[in-house]
């Protein structure tokens, strides 16, 4: 017992100072820098290694957009290569006499579409430039366009003396040689075979370039000869322009003018104006005419208030006189003086003798197609106009396919100046 009681005291946690364990504790492996840093280290790596393979990296037309697209091979890459065994077999001097190659397909003259050079591209069709990724070389290569139509001429070109420079723009005017811009750019009348005197229907279809749907439309189904009036207001108008004149349609260009419930009613910006002066309407019409080369005339767009206003109309239709211009009535309102005033001032007048859409449904707009062509038969000439609502223009590319059959002739609008009557 007294061994016992000699002995030293065993080791007590209560005894051990704060922070000094009593007993060894296991050590832990402790990494020189936390988690977060290491992640920093790798993201600044990888943008090191990215900007040295930018760099230095074999591709020089890094972002550049490219179009990989199948095309045979030309006499500039020579001859496809000639495996071995098909050299044995097929002799040098067995090239076919039709100019037929059993490998490459038949011998064309190549013109820029990776041809040789003088070949001209089909009318309508676009040249392109196609640049191969790995090697940078170049090819042109011809996309396919719609061609005008049959019987017609393909479009003048734009004639720089037909434009005047102004402060918005070019603008129409007479060339030097009093040639008018509406003799330049209207298009030629082919006759229906064996029939000379067959009666001629000018049909205008406006609106285009507002409806996407409707642009598309009239573009896709309805013939050269069908006239197209676009809207100032359309987005990539020079190239709509550009795209109906190389089919074969003739152009106007719709003009805003005031109607009676202006400003409710408000047909856009630069609207011609009756509280406007002269040549303040002057200047806006100037606007109006820049916004693309190439039209024959002009349309008004609304106007009831402003046609039937002779001292605010009358100088609109003097500029357009002088300009060399023909301006088309579309029959919208019935107090527009234009057939008078075109008269005191000489200037090529057009109007509309039936409405095709006035009530746009498919029975009244055959109606009405009906009601235009036996005014044509009546009295050997009649103009129609229509809105560009799909329904429209479904119904005029099915009555235009049948037109020829029935005897009826599809004219543009300027070769019925002076000729149509309104019904």
């Amino acid at each position: 017992m007294s061994d016992d009681l000699n002995a030293p005291p065993l080791p007590d946690d209560l005894d051990a100072p704060l922070g000094q364990a009593s007993a060894k504790k296991k050590k832990f492996l402790r990494l020189p820098i936390t988690g977060q840093q290491a992640g920093l280290v790798g993201l600044v790596l990888f943008i090191t290694a990215f900007s040295g393979w930018a760099l230095f990296g074999d591709n020089p037309f890094g972002g550049e957009p490219m179009v990989v697209v199948a095309v045979a091979p030309t006499a500039e890459d020579g001859p496809p290569p000639i495996k071995p065994d098909a050299a044995k077999k097929t002799p040098a001097a067995a090239a076919p006499s039709n100019g037929v190659d059993p490998v490459a397909g038949p011998r064309h003259s190549e013109g820029p579409a990776g041809g040789s050079p003088g070949a001209t591209p089909p009318p309508g069709s676009k040249t392109v430039t196609i640049i191969d990724g790995s090697s940078g070389k170049r090819q042109e290569v011809v996309i396919p366009g719609n061609a005008p139509t049959e019987g017609q001429a393909p479009a003048a070109a734009l004639d720089e003396r037909l434009s005047e420079s102004t402060r918005h723009g070019l603008i129409p005017k007479l060339a030097p040689d009093g040639t008018r811009p509406a003799d330049a750019y209207g298009r030629a009348v082919v006759a229906l075979p064996g029939k000379p005197d067959a009666p001629r229907i000018a049909l205008v279809v406006t609106g285009l370039g507002v409806s996407t749907a409707g642009t598309s439309d009239a573009f896709a189904k309805l013939p050269g000869a069908v006239t197209f009036a676009f809207s100032p207001y359309t987005t990539d108008l020079e190239r709509l322009a550009a795209r109906a004149r190389s089919e074969g349609h003739e152009l106007l260009l719709q003009v805003p003018m005031e109607p009676f419930d202006y400003p409710d009613n408000d047909p856009g910006p630069q609207t011609l104006l009756t509280s406007l002066t002269a040549d303040q309407n002057l200047d806006r019409l100037h606007w109006l005419l820049s916004r693309f080369q190439g039209y024959v005339g002009v349309v008004n767009f609304m106007g009831e208030r402003f046609t039937g206003t002779e001292a605010s109309f009358a100088p609109i239709l003097r500029e357009t006189a002088k300009r060399g211009l023909i301006y088309f009535d579309d029959s919208s309102s019935a107090r527009s003086l234009a057939s008078q005033l075109t008269s005191t001032n000489s200037l090529p007048f057009v109007k509309a003798g039936v409405v095709v859409d006035a009530v746009p449904a498919p029975g009244e707009i055959d109606r009405a197609l009906s009601r235009l062509e036996a005014a044509a038969r009546e009295r050997g000439v009649a103009v129609g106009t229509a809105g560009s609502l799909p329904v429209t223009i479904e119904r005029l590319s099915k009555w235009a396919k049948g037109a020829a059959q029935r005897g009826i002739l599809l004219v543009p609008l300027s070769a019925v100046v002076g000729k149509a009557k309104s019904s």
